[in-house]
């Protein structure tokens, strides 16, 4: 595993954290804070590897004795609290893992470090426990919370951490990433890198799975043939979509980046700024036919959409009137 140097994106956060380790301004609780897939938990895993590697310039060296023992997942300063209950944290996983054991002085390192993943999960009294040992904290401990909803997180505990919220990762840095770590085709790479909306997990999801790329012919499809199709048609196209392992929100997505090219292909009447380039003929005649305030109407019924989904508003009601709205402009 490498450092501070595999990440991509997260710049700021990174200049931070280093900065904190070569002023020894490191703090002794921290919260990583983004959706599933942003990097938090690789994040996380460089900022403790870097806190105990033996060089101690701000980064890991990659070669010393500490370095090592974190990429293999055996440093024994550097601990994941795990439970067993898949839905919660409880307060014995807590008191087990972290508060009892974070007395035991490092066994080798500088550093005590705890990371509580998806720490969105404790329970009130799990909270309440840990809340504890982060008011009063021995010199070498350090806990880094890693969660995809801060607010589910005590406002006592949120008070006494420092806050690191993880932002959408650029287009262009996502879309050459796949390209190169994973040898994505241009096209693919600004496909999934648009889809991604700045998530660099799920480009990588995207990018190798042959289940996004079938969904994406089966959408592409749908657009393509929406207007000779009546309502329930469309329907039960979209059901069928739940055999490649994808929600309905990715469908969606997939949905608005097409209306997306549509709009900025009559903004701009120029093919290189579109996603679906291999699409521009499709993409050219709806463009031809839709108006602005149509194009404007269907993604905010889109958007409408998920909002209802969400609120878990009848599936057949939420999809039935974003595609009227579709098949009337």
């Amino acid at each position: 595993m490498a450092g501070f140097k595999a990440i991509i994106g997260h710049e700021q956060l990174i200049a931070h954290l280093s900065s904190s380790m070569k002023n020894n301004k490191v703090s002794h609780a921290y919260i990583f804070n983004g959706e599933h897939g942003a990097g938090k938990k690789m994040l996380a895993r460089a900022f403790a590897k870097a806190l105990e590697c033996e060089a101690g310039y701000g980064d890991c060296c990659d070669m010393c004795r500490s370095c090592h023992q974190s990429d293999t997942g055996n440093h024994p300063d550097i601990k994941w609290v795990t439970h067993e209950k898949p839905s919660s944290i409880g307060v014995e996983d807590i008191r087990v893992q972290l508060n009892n054991d974070i007395e035991i002085k490092p066994y080798s390192g500088k550093y005590k470090i705890y990371i509580v993943d998806e720490a969105e999960k404790m329970t009130p009294q799990a909270q309440n426990a840990l809340l504890k040992t982060i008011e009063e904290p021995p010199a070498y401990g350090i806990i880094m919370l890693l969660t995809s909803n801060i607010d589910a997180v005590l406002p006592t505990i949120r008070s006494r951490c420092v806050t690191l919220n993880l932002r959408p990762v650029e287009f262009e840095k996502i879309r050459d990433y796949l390209m190169e770590k994973y040898e994505v085709p241009d096209y693919q790479a600004k496909i999934c890198a648009a889809f991604s909306q700045g998530n660099v997990g799920k480009a990588i999801r995207m990018a190798t799975s042959s289940d996004f790329n079938a969904m994406q012919e089966e959408v592409l499809h749908l657009l393509k043939n929406i207007d000779g199709m009546e309502i329930h048609d469309i329907m039960n196209e979209i059901k069928n979509l739940s055999e490649y392992k994808v929600d309905i929100y990715d469908v969606i997505d997939m949905m608005m980046i097409w209306y997306r090219d549509i709009m900025m292909l009559k903004i701009t009447n120029d093919p290189n700024l579109l996603i679906y380039q291999q699409e521009y003929g499709a993409l050219s005649k709806r463009a031809k036919k839709t108006s602005f305030d149509g194009i404007d109407n269907i993604i905010q019924s889109m958007e409408k959409a998920k909002v209802r989904l969400k609120a878990n508003v009848n599936f057949d009601l939420s999809l039935e009137m974003m595609l009227l709205t579709i098949k009337e402009n």
